[in-house]
């Protein structure tokens, strides 16, 4: 009884919502053409009061004080002008009128026995309705293009809220891409030690195996657990990198042992040059996230070169800062894929998940140096890792 009471429940918190919205579009429409009435009276009696009260000045005040009733023939101009402004060129027009009328009989009355200056009054009652016509057009124009800058600035704002929309869904389709890469990443990476694994426990289960096979087969479970402690351990490194300890890092030292250590695991044909400065300023950042680095680019270049190769290791003087370079003579990167080497979980290899260099760039741009790639002019390829000479301040 209960569930079958809770969509109607919800139907009606929903119709209700919607009634309710409906309901304050209603009072926000009323609102503003009541604020639009106010304001169209409020300009109407100003411009009748202003009208009134400048032929009150011209009926009131007596003929000799000529220069009173120029100062209330200008003072006409002051309502017709807002009546063009207000209401457009009907309204400016319309006061024009109005204030033509309330001012000939004066002139009848009071200017008739002077032709010359009566003609003058009459000539600028056209003045009245040429001032309020033109400030009209003017207005209107003005209007006209306000309201064109309102609608083409709300079409901005919905196309705005629309491309926002569409960038949300391409930033979840991309995560969700993300998410589908390294989970087919991680399954072919730990199916095959899986599969090395179950092979060797089958072989242990057989009765009275040789001691040797059984040492063999026991080197095989210990190597595909490392393998997949290794692949654990990189993506926990990317996932939630370790916060660097700072500290003065010897840059000589961890070229060197990094360099011993793939020496031993390279293959046969490759060959190590270091070229280091005499003196290089002194390096501050994390050791240890700074050898991982030097030695992720070292096993690639190792990798990049199955029939043998010179990897060369650089750290020289550049700008007060360190610049670290890892150069190849493997078969390089294709350049569609240049831009993509340091996206999470892209590879190029049958094994991999395409996590090492993400990480690389990610500890990189922590300590505050910058990375990049480029392809040799004869082979392979060139990493360069810059350190500014405030790496450990800045960041």
């Amino acid at each position: 009884m209960i569930s079958t009471n809770e969509p109607m429940a919800t139907s009606f918190s929903r119709h209700t919502k919607s009634q309710d919205d409906s309901i304050s579009i209603e009072d926000s429409a009323l609102t503003l053409a009541t604020e639009k009435s106010r304001t169209a009276r409020r300009a109407l009696a100003f411009i009748v009061a202003g009208i009134a009260i400048t032929s009150a000045g011209h009926y009131l005040t007596p003929p000799e004080y000529r220069l009173w009733h120029a100062i209330f023939q200008r003072l006409y101009y002051l309502p017709v002008v807002y009546a063009a402004i207000a209401f457009g060129s009907t309204g400016g027009i319309v006061a024009g009128i109005v204030a033509g009328l309330l001012y000939i009989p004066h002139i009848l009355t009071t200017w008739s026995h002077e032709h010359d200056y009566a003609m003058g009054q009459y000539a600028e009652i056209f003045m009245f309705l040429a001032v309020g016509g033109v400030t009209g057009v003017l207005s209107d124009r003005e209007r006209r293009q306000r309201k064109e800058l309102q609608a083409t600035a709300q079409q901005l704002s919905r196309v705005y809220r629309e491309l926002q929309n569409t960038f949300e869904q391409v930033r979840r389709a991309d995560r969700l891409s993300a998410i589908g890469q390294l989970a087919a990443s991680l399954a072919h990476e730990i199916r095959n030690p899986l599969a090395s694994i179950d092979g060797a426990a089958e072989v242990m289960e057989a009765a009275q195996q040789p001691e040797e096979v059984r040492a063999e087969t026991m080197s095989i479970v210990r190597n595909e657990c490392s393998r997949l402690n290794r692949l654990l351990t990189s993506l926990l490194d990317f996932a939630r990198p370790r916060k660097p300890e700072w500290r003065e890092v010897d840059v000589q030292k961890v070229i060197d042992s990094v360099t011993e250590l793939v020496k031993h695991s390279a293959g046969k044909g490759i060959q190590f040059e270091r070229r280091t400065g005499d003196q290089l300023p002194t390096l501050r950042g994390d050791e240890e996230q700074i050898a991982q680095v030097m030695l992720n680019l070292t096993i690639n270049a190792a990798q990049a070169m199955p029939d043998g190769g010179k990897i060369t290791l650089t750290a020289v003087e550049k700008n007060n800062g360190i610049l670290i370079q890892v150069r190849d003579e493997g078969a390089g990167i294709l350049p569609e894929h240049m831009e993509k080497i340091f996206d999470p979980f892209f590879t190029t290899k049958d094994t991999g998940t395409g996590l090492g260099l993400s990480v690389v760039h990610q500890i990189v741009t922590q300590l505050g140096g910058t990375i990049s790639v480029a392809s040799n002019e004869e082979r392979g390829m060139t990493f360069s890792l810059f350190f500014p000479p405030s790496t450990g301040d800045a960041a």
